[in-house]
């Protein structure tokens, strides 16, 4: 149960709030991190990404490089934005403790699927 609801983390992000762009506040964050420019295209391109994480999760394929992609991606991508686009944060100064929960939780996960 635990792998569904992490992959559904990664599904929702992906393509609820990138590829179908639902939460504009992510296309804001890579607008200011990469151009307002190549937003738009990188912001589907990180959505489909993340769908490919769910996916690859869900298939318990080499679940360890899986797990450690998860989490590097994680608190590379919250320490970025936690530098760069501090303002567009959801939780602000709380979401790189949040990065760091989802990491816990990616951990456990995967020490539980094995």
């Amino acid at each position: 149960m635990l792998t569904v609801a992490v992959a559904a983390v990664w599904l929702v992000n992906g393509v609820w709030c990138k590829i179908l762009h639902q939460v504009p506040r992510h296309e804001a964050i890579v607008a200011r991190i990469l151009g307002g420019d190549v937003a738009p295209a990188l912001t589907v391109m990180i959505g489909l990404g993340e769908v490919f994480i769910a996916v690859w999760l869900l298939s318990r394929r080499f679940s360890r490089v899986c797990t450690a992609l998860q989490i590097g991606l994680v608190l590379t991508m919250n320490i970025i934005e936690r530098v760069l686009a501090p303002d567009l944060l959801l939780f602000g100064n709380g979401n790189l403790g949040l990065a760091v929960l989802l990491c816990v939780v990616i951990f456990v996960q995967y020490r539980s699927a094995r």
